[in-house]
C-alpha cells in the first residue's frame, strides 16, 4: 500500500478565516496524505467547539520522534495532527495588528524545519497580512520563503487547470517595475514554469508573454518590447519552447485569446493577477516554484471582516490539498 507523505499546513494570519475554510474542507473531503498542522492549540479547540466539529486531535509534542511515528501509522489521514504554537490574543476585536508577526515566524520556522529534515516536501500556508508581517519590506511571502531557503530563482504561479498566470515582477511598487524587468529575469522565471508543467501535469505548456505599454507599443528609447521581452522569446523558441508575444495585455483574457494558452506571463502583479480572480475567483491556489518543496497557498487573503461568519468559501483550500494529495 502506497504511503503518502504528510501535507504540512501553517494558519498563517492568527486574525483570519483560515481555521473556518480549513474545517469546511475536511467536514466535505477525505484526503489521503496526513495533514500536520502547525498552530494555536487553544485557537484550535476554540474553533472545535463553536463549529461543533467532531475531530480527533493528535497533538505533536516531540518533533525529533515525527518520522518515527509516521513509518508507525500514528501520524495519519483519520486525524488532525497538531503542532501546537502558544497565540496569546488580548483583543477580542477581529484587527490584524503586529502581535501576530512573532506567532507567524513561530509557526513558519516550525514548518521549514521539518520541510528540511525531508519529514515531507508538501506545503501550505494559510493567508498573512504583509503589512505587518513583512512591515518596510517591498515582497511577499513568495520572496520570504525564498529568502529562508536561499533561493534566487523562483516564480510565482497562479495555477487553474484551465489557466495559470505568473508575473514576472511581483511585489513592487509600480513605479520599479520598468527597471526591474530584464532578459534573464524571463528567461528564468518562464523555464521554471515549463519545467513544472512538464514534471507535475505531464505536459508541455504553450505559453504566451504580455506586453509592459499599452498595446505592446512605446516610443522612447527604451522600449521594453523591443529591448527586452522580443529578444528573449526569440532565444526560448530556439530552446524550444512553446512561446508566444508580447501580446497586448487589454486583449490577453479574452476568451479566444487565453483558450490558446496554458499559461500567461505579466510583466507585473496586478497585470495578470487582476483577470485571473475576475474569472476563477477561489477556483486557483498560489504556487512558489524553484523551491525544494512545493508550496502553495490559497490564492485569497486573511479577510478578518469575515471571520466568525462562517460564510467564507473554502474552494482555493480544498484544491491546495488535493494538489498536494499524492
Amino acid at each position: 500500500m502506497k504511503k503518502y507523505k504528510p501535507i504540512i499546513i501553517i494558519e498563517g494570519e492568527p486574525k483570519s478565516i483560515f481555521l473556518e475554510i480549513f474545517f469546511k474542507t475536511l467536514k466535505l473531503n477525505k484526503f489521503r496524505s496526513p495533514i500536520i498542522l502547525i498552530c494555536s492549540k487553544k485557537k484550535l479547540f476554540a474553533h472545535i467547539k463553536k463549529f461543533q466539529i467532531k475531530f480527533k486531535i493528535n497533538e505533536i509534542t516531540n518533533l525529533n520522534l515525527i518520522q518515527n511515528q509516521i513509518n508507525n501509522n500514528k501520524i495519519n489521514n483519520n486525524k488532525i495532527n497538531l503542532i501546537n504554537v502558544n497565540y496569546t490574543d488580548d483583543s477580542k476585536k477581529n484587527i490584524i495588528t503586529h502581535k501576530s508577526k512573532l506567532y507567524i515566524e513561530k509557526s513558519f520556522k516550525n514548518a521549514i524545519n521539518l520541510l528540511q529534515k525531508k519529514i515531507s516536501n508538501k506545503f501550505i500556508n494559510g493567508p498573512v497580512s504583509k503589512k505587518y508581517f513583512l512591515k518596510g519590506k517591498e515582497f511577499g511571502i513568495t520572496e520570504y520563503l525564498a529568502k529562508k531557503m536561499k533561493v534566487k530563482n523562483f516564480a510565482m504561479l497562479i495555477f487553474n487547470n484551465k489557466l495559470a498566470v505568473c508575473p514576472i515582477t511581483t511585489h513592487i511598487p509600480v513605479k520599479n517595475i520598468s527597471k526591474s524587468i530584464n532578459k534573464n529575469q524571463l528567461y528564468s522565471k518562464i523555464k521554471l514554469i515549463n519545467n513544472f508543467y512538464v514534471d507535475k501535469i505531464g505536459k508541455k505548456p504553450s505559453i504566451a508573454v504580455t506586453g509592459l505599454n499599452p498595446h505592446c507599443e512605446s516610443f522612447h528609447n527604451n522600449n521594453e518590447e523591443e529591448k527586452v521581452i522580443t529578444p528573449s522569446i526569440k532565444l526560448l523558441k530556439k530552446k524550444g519552447f512553446i512561446i508566444e508575444g508580447p501580446i497586448s495585455a487589454d486583449t490577453a483574457f479574452m476568451k479566444n485569446v487565453r483558450e490558446k494558452y496554458d499559461v500567461i506571463v505579466g510583466l507585473y502583479h496586478d497585470q495578470v493577477l487582476t483577470p485571473m480572480k475576475a474569472l476563477y475567483g477561489f477556483d486557483a491556489i498560489n504556487i512558489t516554484l524553484g523551491l525544494p518543496f512545493i508550496r502553495i497557498s490559497p490564492d485569497h487573503g486573511p479577510n478578518e471582516k469575515m471571520i466568525g461568519k462562517n460564510l467564507s468559501n473554502p474552494l482555493s483550500l480544498k484544491k491546495a490539498i488535493e494538489f498536494l494529495d499524492f
